[in-house]
């Protein structure tokens, strides 16, 4: 079929992008599902930190490539050996396309599987294959998703069915910044109700951190951040406190706050400089958790003997430590119920033609989530 998508020509190009254009809104053919595969329509895709990492080079990709790599649809046609969706079912899509049989997913932890590794680092779907092209040329897929397009093929093992009652431009938020920020508290930390924590950096990530935070019953909940309207909107999701990122007091008036330090704090900005904050943040035994992914040549450094004698302890967070199968409809059954308001941290939407204005608001930190709707374009 031929469908309208947005490609990626070039990485690393100037801001303002709304000049500079480096999404290209073009036509392009899309091959039918093979094995294996689905063909979903794409209903909402949200804007992401790590499409905007891509967009500016510091996570180099192969390109032309299709961007997008949150979003969520209606599964319009299934390939051979598909058995677990069907036509009309509505989906989000995940960006790690797990195996069911490597050690990791024997674990419950297919968030580590690297059975798609080399497909994604190829700019292919997990079988080898590119369905989609231009003038006969192959583009590339991006995280084996490719969702800032009209439509998708992807592997089914990149879906989840979810409950129909709830928005599509809501749930595309599940496929990354949920399962990111939520699987970060309630996966990878196991947050008991009165334990402490801090949230560092307040995007999508970060906002649904907080959010699982409220959900668990943790206390107190102390937001930073450089914004102080992203420190507002955190209070009014249920912060008990707000404390201003970069003023050299930062960590101090944490520990104020929380009688020394809090229990656990989440690294939500993808910074050298926000990670070595929210490590300050830490009272005796506490525990820093990284969400964020930064340029991957910087690297962070800590005192080493504090860590051993506080017994502190820093980890890493990838996809929420989830099991998308399992935990992306409890999430979903938490915002039906009222408890996750995913909702609130939508910004508003974008077409085709405002795409890379919108990367420029993402760029500068005035928003929290957009979604391109592709069909309303």
């Amino acid at each position: 079929m031929q469908m309208k998508a947005a490609i990626l020509y070039e990485q690393g190009l100037a801001t303002p992008y709304e000049e500079t254009q480096p999404l290209r809104i073009e036509e392009v053919t899309l091959d039918p599902p093979g094995p294996g595969e689905v063909l979903v329509e794409i209903a909402a895709a949200g804007l992401c930190h790590s499409d905007l990492s891509t967009i500016e080079g510091l996570r180099p990709r192969k390109v032309p490539t299709v961007m997008g790599h949150e979003a969520a649809g209606i599964v319009r046609e299934v390939g051979e050996g598909v058995t677990r969706l069907r036509e009309g079912d509505h989906v989000v899509a995940v960006f790690v396309s797990s195996c069911g049989e490597c050690r990791y997913c024997a674990d419950s932890r297919p968030n580590l599987c690297t059975s798609s590794w080399t497909a994604r680092a190829e700019g292919t779907l997990k079988s080898g294959a590119r369905r989609l092209s231009r003038n006969g040329t192959a583009l590339h897929h991006y995280t084996g998703l490719s969702t800032f397009a009209e439509y998708a093929v992807v592997a089914e093992n990149s879906l989840v069915a979810i409950d129909r009652s709830v928005p599509l431009e809501v749930a595309a938020l599940f496929g990354c910044a949920v399962v990111t920020g939520v699987g970060a508290v309630m996966n990878t930390a196991q947050i008991r109700p009165g334990r402490s924590a801090a949230v560092v950096g307040l995007g999508g990530v970060g906002l649904n951190a907080l959010l699982g935070l409220v959900a668990s019953g943790a206390y107190p909940i102390v937001a930073v951040d450089l914004s102080t309207e992203k420190l507002e909107l955190a209070r009014s999701l249920g912060a008990d406190h707000g404390v201003l990122a970069g003023t050299g007091t930062t960590a101090q008036e944490v520990r104020d706050l929380t009688r020394g330090g809090v229990d656990f704090a989440f690294e939500a900005a993808g910074s050298i400089p926000a990670m070595e904050t929210a490590y300050s943040l830490l009272g005796r035994g506490g525990t820093a958790i990284s969400a964020g992914l930064p340029d991957p040549t910087k690297t962070v450094s800590y005192a080493h003997a504090p860590m051993v004698s506080d017994e502190k302890t820093v980890k890493g967070s990838y996809m929420g430590s989830c099991v998308p199968q399992r935990d992306i409809p409890r999430f979903i059954d938490l915002y039906l119920a009222g408890r996750l308001p995913v909702d609130r941290l939508r910004t508003g939407d974008v077409s085709f033609d405002t795409i890379n204005r919108g990367f420029d608001l993402l760029s500068s930190g005035k928003v929290v989530r957009q979604t391109l709707r592709p069909q309303a374009a």
